[in-house]
C-alpha cells in the first residue's frame, strides 16, 4: 500500500502481538523482532517480516514501536550500543508503549533529538483485552508534532488517546492509572473473599455489586477469572509489580505518601514469593482462597 510508513515492532508478547496484528491488517509493512521468534510466527506467516535484533528493525523503518517488559529491556533497546536510537534511521519516529519510567522515557526523548529522532512515551492500559479489540487507553508524553505524526497509528490501538504533557508525561499518567488498578485489585479481592468466608456464593455476589458503585473494569472482567480459577497471564503478576516500584519510586521523589499502594505492593510481593509472577494479576485473590 503506497505512502503508508513501514513500522518496526519490537516485542510481540501477549499485548504486542494483536497491537502489530492491527497494523498488519490495515495495510502497514511490518519489521518484527522479538525475544523468542515464536512469539512471531503467526505474524511472520501473514508477511511481516523477521529481524535478529533491535538495530537491524530500526535500520528497516521509519517508524519503531515497542511493547516490552521491563525499564531495563527499554534501556537497553533504545539507548544500547546495538539499540534503536544508534541505528534509525533518518527522522524516524519511535513510539515506546511500555510501561516504564518517566525518568528513562525523558533520556530516550533527548538522545532521539540528537541524532533528529521524534520519539513518544504511550504507554497503554487496557490488557489483552484492549490490545486484542484495539480499544486500548493511549497515555502519551512528547512533543505535539510527533503526537500528530503517530495518530494514524495509535488509532488503530487504541479508543482514547491523550498527549498528556513532554516528554515522560505519558508514563506519569499510567502511573495514576497503574496506582488506580492495584489498589482497586485489592478491593474486589478483599469484597469477594468476605463474601466468601462469610458463606455467600462469591460469584452471585459479584453479579450484585459489579454493576453498582462497587464496580470497575477489573470487577468485571478479571474478577470472573478468578473465581473461575483462571489465572491465565492477560497481565503479568511480575508487570505489575514493576509498575507499582516505579510509580512508589516516583511518589517517593515527589515526597508524597501513598499508604494504599504500599499495601498492594506488599501483597503482591507475597503473590510473587509463592511462584505465581507469571500469573495473571487476578492471582492476588489466591492469597485469600489459598488457606
Amino acid at each position: 500500500m503506497p505512502n503508508l510508513p513501514i513500522i518496526g515492532f519490537i516485542g510481540t508478547g501477549v499485548m504486542g502481538h494483536s497491537m502489530a496484528g492491527h497494523l498488519a491488517s490495515a495495510g502497514y509493512t511490518l519489521e518484527v523482532h522479538n525475544r523468542t521468534k515464536a512469539k512471531a510466527q503467526s505474524l511472520l506467516d501473514t508477511g511481516a517480516h523477521w529481524h535478529d535484533s533491535a538495530a537491524s528493525v530500526a535500520r528497516a523503518a521509519d517508524v519503531v514501536i515497542t511493547m516490552l517488559g521491563f525499564p531495563t529491556d527499554v534501556e537497553e533497546t533504545y539507548l544500547g550500543e546495538d539499540g534503536v536510537i544508534a541505528h534509525a534511521r533518518d527522522r524516524a519516529l519511535l513510539i515506546d508503549m511500555t510501561t516504564s519510567s518517566p525518568v528513562l522515557a525523558r533520556r530516550i526523548a533527548a538522545a532521539g533529538a540528537a541524532r533528529g529522532l521524534q520519539a513518544l512515551d504511550a504507554p497503554v492500559s487496557g490488557g489483552d483485552i484492549g490490545a486484542r479489540e484495539a480499544k486500548l487507553v493511549i497515555m502519551t508524553g512528547g512533543e505535539q508534532a510527533a503526537f500528530e505524526r503517530a495518530q494514524p497509528i495509535l488509532q488503530l490501538l487504541g479508543k482514547n488517546i491523550s498527549l498528556l504533557g513532554p516528554a515522560g508525561a505519558g508514563q506519569h499518567c499510567k502511573m495514576a492509572n497503574q496506582i488506580a488498578v492495584a489498589v482497586g485489585m485489592v478491593a474486589w479481592c478483599e469484597a469477594l473473599a468476605y463474601a466468601r468466608e462469610a458463606g455467600l456464593d462469591p460469584q452471585a455476589v459479584h453479579a450484585s455489586i459489579s454493576g453498582g458503585a462497587a464496580g470497575s473494569w477489573a470487577m468485571t472482567n478479571l474478577a470472573p477469572r478468578a473465581l473461575a480459577e483462571n489465572f491465565a497471564p492477560g497481565f503479568y503478576v511480575k508487570h505489575i509489580l514493576k509498575d507499582i516500584r516505579i510509580a512508589v519510586e516516583s511518589a517517593a521523589e515527589m515526597k508524597l505518601e501513598l499508604p494504599g499502594l504500599i499495601c498492594a505492593q506488599e501483597l503482591y510481593e507475597r503473590v510473587a514469593a509463592l511462584g505465581w509472577e507469571d500469573s495473571g494479576t487476578q492471582a492476588l485473590y489466591r492469597l485469600y482462597t489459598s488457606h
